[in-house]
C-alpha cells in the first residue's frame, strides 16, 4: 500500500514538460475531463498490478504470453472482482437498512444448501453421461473383480477347472507338507549354521483353492506343434505354516493373495503317448501379491520393512517363473530341457517414439490462477526391459523422436507399456498411460499411429512400430550407422567346472611355497562363490551367484543386440562376488558365429587366467534381424489406371449426347460385369438404380480408386437413398468440380452391455463450398438394408462453413452379430430450400461394419464421394 500511495503522489505531483516550439495553450488543453486523485491512484494501482501478474507469470520469457493470455488473464482477474462485489453487496445493504446478522446466516444457509444440491445433482448426470459414453471402462473401474471372460469373448469359463482344484485341493495340501518337512527344511538347515534347529511346526493350506476366472487358448498366432493356453489365477488362501527358527523365535504366514496370469504351453505335440512333448508354465507379468505374516516376521507387515517381504518374493518367483524365465516339466526323454526353458525370443519390435500432443498442463502459477504447461518425459516398458526418454522443458506437444528395440518371447502376450510423466523437483505427475499387445504388431509388420492415452483427460503418442523376424541367412545382415540393431546374440550359460578356490591358486606374481599376508589372514574356502558377468560394449548382464561350488550350475539365458558383428566381441568374466579379480575369463569375437552352422556355437570353452581344467559351457546363438513389410491391404474396388485423354475427349466425355444418356443409364447397371466389381452391386435393387440426367458414364470402370475404409461402387451409392431428390441432377459447381469433396469422421463402437451400435458423427473438413460463404450442411444416416423414413438419422444443420463440427451421437437397436452383417449409408447434403430442383448431396460414404472392431471401436475419416462423377486430386 505505501508503495502505490508513493507511486500515485509522485504522478500527481509531476509537472508534464512541453517541448520547445509547441504551442502551450494546446499542449494545456486536456481533450477529456481531469482525473482527480482517486482516478489517478485506481489507474496506478491497475497498472501495477497488471504488471506484476506479468512478472510472475512470466518471469524469464517474453514468448510465454501474448496479448491473448494477458486478456484472459485480465478477464479472469476482473470475474474474480465481480464475484467479491456480488458477495460483499448484500453485506453492506444489510448493515444500511439496520437488517439483523441473522438474515445474512439465513441467506447463507440456504445459498449453501442449493449449492450443494447442485453439485450433487451435477456429480450424478456427469456420472450417468460418462458410464453411457464409456461403459467398458466404468465396468472395468468399478466392478474390479468381475471374471475375465465377461470382459473379453475370447475368454471362456472354467468351472470344471475349479472343481478339479476344489476336489484335489486336500490331497495338494498333503503333497506341500511332505515336500515341506522332508525337504525344504533340510535344505533350509544346511543353508547355514545359524538354521541348525529350523523347523516347519505347522503346514496347513487351508479349505479356499486357487480360482481360475478365465481361460484363453490360442489356436491361429501360434505353432500347429503346441498349444498356448492363457489361465488368469486368482488365489484368496487361508494358508496357516508356523516356523520354529530357534527356541522361542517363532515366524509363519496367515493369508496370502496372489493374482496374475499363466501361460501354460503344451510343446512339443508328438504322434505316441502321452502326445504332449513336455509342459511349460510361466507368468508373462510379475504376479501381484500380499503376504500377512506371523511372530517375528510380523515386522514385514510394517511400512518400515514391507519392502523386504514382498518385493524380495516376487523376485524369487520372477527368476523362476516370469519371463524370460520358465518351469518347464519334460513328458518324454527326447525333449531337451534347455531347449523348453530358453527358446529363442519370437522377434524383435523397434518402437519409435516420435512425439504427443494435447498432453495435460499440470504445472501452474500463482496458487492455480494461471495454468502453465509441463516437462514431459516417456518411460516405455517391455517385461523386465525398461527405458526413459529425455525431458521436454514446457510443452504440451513435445517431440522425442527416439528409438528402442525389445526382445520380444511371447506375442500375442506381452504387452508394451508407455507412461508419460511430468517432471517435477518433488513428485512426478502422471500424464497418461498406454498399453499395446505386441501380437498387434507381429500381425501388421508395421505400424505408424497416434494412441490416446489412458488415465488422462486429454492426450495422445505418436508411435512407430516395426517387427524383426530372427533370420539365419548371413546374407541378409546389414550393419546401419544410425545405431540400430542388426543382429540380436542369445547365450545360454549352462555351468562351470573345476574352477580355483580363489585367485592365488593361478596368480603367476606368489613365488612357489610363500603365501601373501592376504591369503594367510584370510579363512580358506572348500569351494568359491560364483557368478558370471557378460559385457559387450555398454550391455553389461549379471548370472545369478552359486554357492560353494567349484563345478557351478546356473541354467540361465541372456540376450544382446549387436551393432556390428565384425566388430563386436563379447567378453565373458567369472567372478566372486567378495573379490573383484575374476576366476576366469573369456573373449568370443562375434564374427566366429558367422562361420558355424546355424550361426550356432556350442561348446565347452577353456577360461583364460583360470585353473589349467577351468571349463565354461555355453551355447552362443546369432540371429539376423530382418524387418518385416507390411502385407498390402486390399483394396476394394481395383482399378487400371487410365490413360490420360486429351482435352476435346475430356469435354466430348463430359457432355454426352442427350441422345446417348438413356442408353448409358440402362446399360450401366445391367451389365457390371463389363468392369471391375467390388461386389456389392446385387444388394440394392435394379428399379432403384438412378437414371436421371448423367454426366458421366455410369460404368464402373470410369470411378475412381477406393481405399479399404470405404467399400463404394457407383451403384451402391446411388441407390441406396429414400430422398425425393435422387432423380434431381447434380449443381452445375459439382458438375464441374475435379476435386475432393471432402472427409467425414466418424467413430463407429458397439455397446455391449446396451446391444445398441453407437455411431458418433464427429466433424467434417474440406466439404465442398455450395457458395461463397461455404455450405449449410448436415449428415444423413441409414443402417442398410433400413432404408425408412423412420429409420433415417440425420444431425442439425451448421450453417456457412466448409468444416463444420457435429458431435452428434445415433444408436441403432442391433445385436453384435447382426451389426457385423450392416453397412452404414452415410451422406453429407447441403440444405437447401424446396424450390431448389438439385441434388442435396455433397458426399456419400458406405461403410462395411464386418471389416471393423466393433467392440473396441474405431475413430477414421473417410472420403467422400459422388456416384457417377469422377474426381481426381
Amino acid at each position: 500500500m505505501r508503495r502505490r500511495d508513493a507511486a500515485s503522489r509522485e504522478r500527481d505531483n509531476a509537472v508534464p514538460q512541453i517541448p520547445q516550439g509547441s504551442d502551450q495553450s494546446t499542449q494545456q488543453t486536456p481533450r477529456g475531463p481531469p482525473l482527480n486523485s482517486t482516478e489517478g491512484v485506481h489507474q496506478g494501482y491497475f497498472t501495477e498490478l497488471t504488471q506484476s501478474i506479468m512478472t510472475k507469470a512470466a518471469p524469464l520469457s517474453t514468448e510465454q504470453f501474448s496479448a491473448t493470455d494477458v486478456n484472459r488473464i485480465l478477464m479472469e482477474f476482473l470475474m474474480y472482482l465481480g464475484r467479491v462485489f456480488l458477495l460483499c453487496y448484500p453485506i453492506y445493504l444489510t448493515g444500511s437498512f439496520g437488517l439483523s446478522i441473522s438474515w445474512i446466516l439465513l441467506s447463507l444457509l440456504l445459498w449453501t444448501m442449493w449449492k450443494n444440491n447442485r453439485k450433487w445433482k451435477d456429480v450424478r448426470l456427469d456420472s450417468a453421461v460418462n458410464f453411457l459414453e464409456n461403459e467398458r471402462l466404468m465396468v472395468d473401474k468399478e466392478l474390479k473383480d468381475l471374471p475375465a471372460w465377461i470382459d473379453f469373448t475370447d475368454i471362456e469359463k472354467a468351472h470344471w477347472i475349479n472343481k478339479i482344484l476344489q476336489q484335489a485341493w486336500p490331497f495338494f495340501g498333503m503333497f506341500m507338507e511332505k515336500l515341506l518337512k522332508d525337504n525344504i527344511q533340510t535344505l533350509v538347515r544346511t543353508s547355514s549354521p545359524h538354521l541348525k534347529t529350523f523347523s516347519f511346526t505347522k503346514v496347513h493350506f487351508g479349505q479356499r483353492p486357487p480360482r481360475i476366472t478365465g481361460v484363453r487358448v490360442y489356436t491361429h498366432e501360434v505353432d500347429n506343434r503346441e498349444v498356448v493356453m492363457d489361465l488368469n489365477i486368482v488365489y484368496d488362501g487361508d494358508v496357516d505354516i508356523d516356523t520354529e527358527v530357534k527356541a522361542g523365535i517363532v515366524a509363519g504366514i496367515k493369508g496370502l493373495q496372489l493374482e496374475g496370469m499363466l501361460r501354460v504351453i503344451l510343446e512339443p505335440l508328438i504322434g505316441q503317448a502321452p502326445l504332449v512333448g513336455g509342459v511349460t508354465m510361466f507368468f508373462i507379468r510379475r504376479p501381484t501379491l500380499q503376504i500377512n505374516w506371523t511372530g517375528i516376521t510380523n515386522l514385514l507387515d510394517t511400512s518400515a520393512f514391507s519392502f523386504l517381504s514382498e518385493p524380495t518374493i516376487l523376485d524369487i518367483i520372477a527368476s523362476l517363473m516370469v519371463l524370460p524365465n520358465r518351469m518347464c516339466i519334460p513328458l518324454v526323454d527326447q525333449v531337451k530341457v534347455d531347449l523348453m526353458r530358453f527358446p529363442l525370443p519370437r522377434g524383435v519390435v523397434r518402437v519409435r517414439l516420435l512425439e504427443a500432443k494435447d498432453l495435460m498442463a499440470k504445472d501452474t502459477f500463482m496458487m492455480g490462477l494461471v495454468k502453465g504447461k509441463s516437462d514431459p518425459y516417456a518411460i516405455l516398458r517391455v517385461g523386465n526391459s525398461q527405458f526413459k526418454s529425455k525431458t521436454i522443458k514446457e510443452n504440451l506437444n513435445p517431440r522425442w523422436d527416439v528409438s528402442y528395440e525389445y526382445v520380444v518371447h511371447e506375442a500375442p502376450g506381452q504387452e508394451l507399456e508407455i507412461d508419460l510423466f511430468d517432471e517435477d523437483t518433488d513428485k512426478d505427475d502422471h500424464l497418461g498411460c498406454f498399453q499395446l499387445d505386441l501380437g498387434e504388431v507381429k500381425r501388421e509388420k508395421q505400424m505408424d499411429e497416434w494412441f490416446e492415452l489412458k488415465k488422462a483427460k486429454t492426450g495422445m503418442v505418436h508411435l512407430q512400430l516395426q517387427w524383426l523376424s530372427l533370420q539365419t541367412d548371413p546374407g541378409l545382415l546389414v550393419e546401419t550407422p544410425q545405431g540400430s540393431a542388426c543382429a540380436m546374440l542369445a547365450v545360454y550359460l549352462d555351468n562351470a567346472s573345476n574352477l580355483p578356490r580363489d585367485h592365488s591358486e593361478f596368480s603367476h606374481h606368489e613365488k612357489h611355497g610363500k603365501h601373501s599376508k592376504e591369503a594367510k589372514l584370510t579363512r580358506r574356502r572348500n569351494n568359491p562363490n560364483s557368478y558370471v558377468e557378460f559385457s559387450m560394449d555398454e550391455q553389461t548382464q549379471k548370472s545369478k551367484v552359486a554357492y560353494a561350488s567349484k563345478d557351478p550350475v546356473w541354467e540361465e539365458g541372456f540376450t544382446f543386440f549387436v551393432h556390428s558383428v565384425s566388430n563386436q566381441v563379447l567378453n565373458v568374466q567369472v567372478k566372486e562376488p567378495e573379490n573383484k579379480c575374476p576366476l576366469g575369463v573369456l573373449t568370443l569375437p562375434l564374427a566366429r558365429l558367422l562361420n558355424t552352422s546355424d550361426l550356432t556355437l556350442d561348446h565347452r570353452f577353456q577360461l583364460e587366467r583360470s585353473g589349467a581344467n577351468s571349463i565354461i559351457k555355453m551355447k552362443a546363438t546369432l540371429r539376423i534381424l530382418k524387418l518385416e513389410k507390411a502385407e498390402p491391404k486390399p483394396v476394394a474396388n481395383p482399378q487400371p489406371e487410365t490413360q490420360p485423354q486429351p482435352p476435346a475427349a475430356q469435354n466430348q466425355q463430359r457432355s454426352p449426347p442427350a441422345h446417348a444418356q438413356p442408353q448409358a443409364s440402362q446399360s450401366g447397371p445391367a451389365a457390371p460385369e463389363s468392369g471391375p466389381s467390388n461386389g456389392l452391386y446385387a444388394e440394392y435393387p435394379r428399379q432403384r438404380q438412378y437414371d436421371g440426367p448423367q454426366t458421366a458414364p455410369s460404368t464402373p470402370s470410369n470411378m475412381r480408386r477406393f481405399d479399404s475404409h470405404s467399400m463404394l461402387s457407383e451403384n451402391s451409392i446411388a441407390s441406396s437413398r429414400m430422398d425425393l431428390s435422387d432423380r434431381l441432377p447434380y449443381p452445375e459447381a459439382i458438375l464441374n468440380h475435379t476435386g475432393s469433396f471432402g472427409e467425414i469422421q466418424l467413430t463407429v463402437r458397439y455397446a455391449t452391455l446396451r446391444n445398441k451400435l453407437m455411431v458418433l458423427v464427429n466433424s467434417c473438413r474440406n466439404l465442398f463450398p455450395c457458395s461463397e460463404n461455404g455450405s449449410d450442411s448436415y449428415v444423413r444416416i441409414y443402417l442398410l438394408p433400413d432404408q425408412s423414413w423412420t429409420h433415417r438419422m440425420r444431425t442439425p444443420v451448421k450453417k456457412r462453413t466448409v468444416n463444420p463440427v457435429f458431435n452428434e451421437k445415433f444408436e441403432f437397436s442391433v445385436s453384435l452379430e447382426e451389426a457385423k452383417s450392416r453397412k452404414l449409408d452415410v451422406a453429407v447434403k447441403n440444405n437447401r430450400m424446396f424450390y431448389v430442383r438439385e441434388r442435396k448431396e455433397i458426399g456419400m460414404v458406405l461403410i462395411d461394419l464386418s471389416g471393423l472392431d466393433l467392440t473396441k471401436g474405431s475413430t477414421e475419416w473417410y472420403e467422400l464421394t459422388l456416384p457417377g462423377l469422377k474426381t481426381t486430386n
